[in-house]
């Protein structure tokens, strides 16, 4: 019976060292913007959107009115913002667990 029970320990201390572990997702740097205005993606209104790999996504998880005014002169629907975002996709949309814009750098005359 001690056998038995070692035996089983061994195996049972085996397969959890076996299991792969998961790495946390990664964030990257994507374009966001408006998905219709912006993209050129089919839709009815204006929608949030990021392109990775040349390949736009709506987006689940946020919205556009999340991060300013989407009309407004640096708004999604009048420019391509970058975003720090961790998800995945998931049926042909970007599933966001994170979506942090980048702040824009300012343009400095550098007159001299």
């Amino acid at each position: 019976m001690k056998k038995i029970i070692i035996a089983a320990l061994l195996l049972i201390s085996v397969s959890l060292s076996a299991q792969e572990k998961k790495e946390a997702p990664k964030a990257q740097i994507v374009e966001a913007s408006c998905g219709q205005c912006q993209f050129g993606m089919k839709g009815y209104a204006c929608d949030l959107a990021v392109r990775i790999d040349g390949k736009s996504y709506f987006v689940d998880g946020t919205s556009i009115d999340s991060h300013g005014d989407a009309h407004a002169a640096d708004g999604f629907c009048a420019a391509i913002r970058k975003a720090e975002v961790v998800g995945a996709v998931v049926n042909d949309r970007f599933v966001a667990t994170s979506f942090k814009l980048v702040p824009e750098e300012k343009k400095t005359d550098q007159k001299q």
